[in-house]
């Protein structure tokens, strides 16, 4: 054997044990170049395998069917939906004050009903027909009650005058004792000069008895209100 032939000998012995090496290194199912790469057939492109190559070896860039592919990642949980929030409760409507109750502006008490005739000392009918306007009165908002007292034709106009002023002072003193304010109320007195009668209503030749009461409507006392509950 020629030196020449033993050099050439030892070039391919070295060369083999370089591609052993790295197919040793990297992957022995598949020749591998002297820099480490697959080395691929160049009519078919395939990959060249070894003798040592089994399914096992298979990589994804000669034998993708053979590599067992990553399973996909799981998928993401959708994102919990945010909680709704709660409609926010429409403002009550608020509730519309009832307008002020107009009180009496003038209430007519008779004054037979308050009073026995000619007197003026109330009757317990009378302090019952006041107790109701005092229940009426309770929590109003009322300025000025004025009581106004009035009499009949029958007598001299002094005489009635006093009498009336004497009956509406009664009601004033009954109301203020029942909590009406004193300042609050007033009273003062007509006599006959304001009758609801007219002279043709009572004719001559009537008794007393007759006259008296035929002139009931006469003998009142006005209860005046400026005010609303």
């Amino acid at each position: 054997m020629t030196s020449a032939l033993r050099t050439m000998l030892a070039a391919i012995t070295a060369l083999s044990s370089a591609i052993g090496f790295a197919q040793d290194a990297k992957n022995q199912g598949y020749l591998l170049d002297q820099n480490m790469n697959i080395v691929t057939s160049a009519t078919t492109g395939l990959c060249v395998r070894t003798s040592d190559w089994t399914p096992a070896r298979a990589v994804a860039q000669c034998d993708p069917d053979l590599v067992k592919k990553p399973a996909p990642p799981a998928p993401k949980a959708a994102p919990a939906p945010a909680p709704k929030k709660a409609a926010p409760k429409p403002a009550p409507t608020p509730k519309k004050e009832a307008p002020p109750k107009l009180l009496p502006q003038k209430i007519n008490f008779s004054a037979d009903a308050l009073f026995d005739f000619d007197k003026a000392a109330l009757r317990p009918e009378g302090r019952a027909m006041l107790d109701e306007l005092t229940r009426l009165l309770k929590g109003a908002k009322y300025e000025v009650i004025l009581a106004i007292g009035h009499t009949d034709r029958i007598g001299t106009a002094a005489y009635n005058q006093k009498l009336s002023v004497r009956r509406a002072e009664a009601v004033k003193k009954y109301l203020t004792e029942k909590g009406i304010p004193p300042n609050r109320v007033y009273a003062e007195g007509k006599g006959k000069t304001q009758p609801l009668t007219k002279p043709s209503d009572c004719k001559r030749g009537l008794s007393r008895a007759q006259l008296i009461a035929c002139l009931q409507r006469d003998r009142r006392v006005d209860v005046d209100v400026t005010g609303t509950k």
